[in-house]
């Protein structure tokens, strides 16, 4: 009744909440998306999503089947590896960024691992700028990082997801117009870092560092101590810290894409890299809207 490439198609725009980003990701024509996404509303005789020329929304329906499409589509995949008799093995060198510490991340990675017994699974936490650079030099496979849109496009790689970052502090946190912005920041060659300075240069704001952390746990302990502000994506921000208001004064720090990129392609990794890549794909939204739950 439900194609699973129909299926994929409206997990990709349910995670992204945009058919041209679902599109990209999915390397199809944003024509195809639509006609994928028109014809499974058709099967269930719902609709899934409402949309205007600005935005894209799940409707309750839509909702409902994000749970259902990833339990037919993990039936399907289960089904395909029983029939042709494939078992995964191999050592897999995953990175993740500190973005994802707080995340359901590890319930992704935990059903993976379920799936792929024989899938020797390396996990490196790092910041994704120094995650980039290790895939480049062949020290890992398989990275879940953010980068900048207008970073050249690391290839090959796939959109999770778009998200713009956002001031967040601790909550009453008051900050003195007249006063340098005390910022808490990974170290270079952290992006969220680099954005937030040029955001506060370009906006002839002054600013000073009051804590710089390679750890997210420990940027997160300086912003609910009340010592300053941090750049953050929205869809992640983490519990006990709020949005900073308007009022604040504070410019936009931009944009940021959630990726996931393959490394050098080693014969023995690629089958588990792939599957990874596919479980983190279909899972995305699990890591953003009301992922920190």
């Amino acid at each position: 009744m439900y194609e699973p490439t129909h299926l994929r198609t409206f997990l990709s725009v349910a995670q992204t909440l945009s058919f041209t980003q679902a599109a990209r990701r999915l390397g199809l024509r944003q024509s195809t998306v639509s006609q994928h996404v028109r014809r499974l509303e058709q099967a269930t005789g719902r609709q899934l999503f409402t949309r205007d020329t600005h935005s894209v929304e799940l409707t309750e329906d839509g909702e409902a089947m994000l749970g259902f499409a990833r339990r037919i589509l993990d039936v399907h995949e289960q089904a395909a590896q029983f029939f042709t008799g494939t078992r995964l093995r191999g050592r897999l060198r995953f990175g993740a960024s500190e973005d994802f510490v707080l995340t359901r991340l590890p319930e992704i990675l935990e059903r993976f691992r379920h799936e792929h017994p024989e899938v020797d699974l390396e996990l490196t936490v790092e910041l994704s700028g120094t995650l980039h650079e290790q895939l480049a030099a062949g020290r890992l496979d398989l990275v879940l990082a953010k980068r900048r849109p207008e970073d050249p496009r690391p290839d090959p790689h796939r959109l999770v997801w778009q998200d713009e970052l956002v001031w967040i502090g601790a909550p009453g946190l008051r900050l003195d117009p007249h006063r340098p912005v005390p910022l808490i920041v990974y170290p270079p060659p952290g992006i969220t870092r680099a954005l937030a300075l040029r955001a506060l240069e370009r906006d002839g704001r002054q600013w000073r560092i009051v804590c710089s952390s390679g750890s997210l746990n420990g940027l997160l302990a300086a912003a609910r101590a009340g010592l300053g502000v941090m750049a953050h994506a929205r869809g992640l921000v983490p519990p006990g810290l709020v949005r900073m208001p308007e009022r604040a004064g504070l410019p936009e720090p931009g944009s940021v894409d959630f990726v996931v990129v393959h490394g050098r392609r080693r014969p023995s990794a690629q089958g588990a890299a792939d599957a990874l890549a596919a479980a983190i794909l279909a899972g995305g939204d699990r890591l953003h809207r009301g992922g920190q739950g």
